[in-house]
């Protein structure tokens, strides 16, 4: 069995944008705050291991539910 693959020249390649260092520093302010969410729930509200952990990661989601729409907007608009 053969695959054959169409080679792109350099030129017509897509190019990969850098992710700049704001994205990265809300990126680790998001993860930190996830985080913080479930130690709070865990430590602060007591409210069991397996619930802090359902809760923050319902957060993180909608975090990441988030980041795409805003991501596609932007896309979109280049």
């Amino acid at each position: 069995m053969t695959v054959d693959q169409d080679v792109l020249p350099e030129g017509e390649r897509t190019r990969q944008h850098e992710v700049p260092t704001a994205v990265l520093v809300g990126y680790a302010a998001a993860a930190v705050g996830v985080f913080g969410w479930f130690l709070f729930g865990l430590l602060v509200q007591r409210q069991g291991f397996v619930d802090s952990v359902g809760e923050s990661a319902g957060a993180a989601f909608g975090l990441l539910l988030a980041v795409s729409v805003i991501g596609t907007l932007r896309r979109n608009g280049e």
